[in-house]
């Protein structure tokens, strides 16, 4: 396990790059200006308003008066358990702080000067704007109309680059939309040689369609495929900032050399107590989420306002004109919506909330949507 000394001297040009895009800068919630109400609806992070499940609370207090040691001996267990919780084995998980830590590190080590980092336009921003601070090539491929990747196009240009990173999200944020378990295993069989799939399933717990699957079997079948988790979604631990990767035994090792491989004690903790009873937990909490999105969806169509079907926990909806609009107007009436996603530039991203805090939704939605 790596000491603070040696991280230091480990670290590589993506942790420096990390530093330089907080997360805030994409959740937004730091750059929302002005006088805030006090009972604010925060719907513009993708957060999850049910927080953390209560084993994981007490778990968290249980802890809290030993934060004064490292618990360094502990991590090895813990690893392991958020290993055989998706059927792996220890070595081939790698922790971070969220997702994007991992998300990071695979940018650095599987683009160069000469390996470009692919992606579709738009998705999840800090892989793209990682290689773009590294130096390295970025190629943004155009949505399907559906809304979908063309795996295909992601494919041919990693063939023409001889080599590089595919970036995955899915459900891509910010739009929602699937990559299908049939496309998805067409990219991995067609990966060209010298390119590495990083698939991004930070919302892979709140898709219902059954042709959709997680990509961790890739990585059980030993494939060039890397699978980046996070506990900041459906189980509520936004904050406490705890997401692996998963992977083949040589490509965590070197994913290892490049990270802290540590997570906070009180986090650790939270995801264990979390993973004892996800049984119980992820089928309510989805249940839950599904219901509130589909009372939004149905709202929307009862109005002819068009949507992008949503398979996560937000949704992006077409609002006629530049959605620049409703999102400088709106937190001033007391609810924030997602950050302009270009090129869909009347397409606004809304977080599902609670049923009270979508209920304040529609009702300002509709007064800056009517004008």
């Amino acid at each position: 396990m790596s000491t603070r000394r040696r991280f230091f001297a480990q670290m590589g040009a993506a942790a420096i790059a990390a530093r330089a895009l907080p997360e805030a800068a994409y959740a937004q919630r730091a750059v929302v200006k002005g006088t805030l109400a006090q009972d604010m609806v925060w719907l513009n992070a993708n957060e999850n308003p049910a927080g953390p499940p209560q084993c994981s609370l007490d778990a968290m207090h249980a802890v809290l008066a030993s934060t004064g040691r490292y618990h360094y001996n502990e991590f090895g267990d813990i690893y392991a358990a958020m290993a055989k919780s998706e059927g792996l084995a220890p070595e081939q998980i790698v922790t971070g702080s969220g997702s994007s830590e991992v998300l990071h590190t695979a940018v650095d080590l599987f683009t160069s000067a000469t390996r470009p980092l692919i992606s579709v336009n738009p998705a999840y921003e800090a892989p793209r704007d990682v290689a773009r601070n590294l130096g390295r090539p970025v190629i943004l491929t155009k949505l399907r109309e559906d809304y979908t990747a063309d795996v295909r196009k992601m494919a041919e240009e990693a063939d023409k680059a001889h080599g590089g990173l595919i970036y995955l999200c899915n459900p891509n944020n910010p739009t929602s939309a699937v990559t299908s378990a049939e496309d998805v295993d067409w990219l991995v069989t067609h990966l060209p040689a010298n390119t590495m799939l990083l698939v991004d399933e930070a919302y892979i717990h709140f898709v219902e369609r059954p042709d959709v699957k997680s990509a961790l079997p890739y990585v059980q079948q030993g494939k060039e495929v890397i699978v980046a988790r996070t506990f900041s979604k459906i189980y509520g631990m936004a904050g406490l900032r705890v997401g692996f990767a998963a992977a083949r035994p040589d490509i965590v090792e070197k994913m290892q050399r490049l990270a802290l491989n540590v997570i906070s004690i009180v986090g650790a903790r939270a995801v264990v107590a979390a993973l004892e009873q996800r049984d119980a937990i992820l089928p309510v909490r989805k249940a839950s989420l599904a219901k509130t999105r589909r009372e939004l969806t149905g709202w929307l169509r009862e109005r002819d306002v068009r949507f992008i079907e949503p398979n996560a926990n937000f949704l992006m909806i077409d609002v006629g004109r530049n959605a620049r609009e409703f999102i400088s107007a709106m937190p001033a009436k007391g609810v924030a919506v997602g950050r302009p996603f270009p090129p869909l530039d009347n397409m606004l991203r809304v977080s599902i909330g609670t049923d009270a805090d979508m209920a304040k939704f529609r009702e300002v939605f509709w007064k800056v949507y009517k004008g």
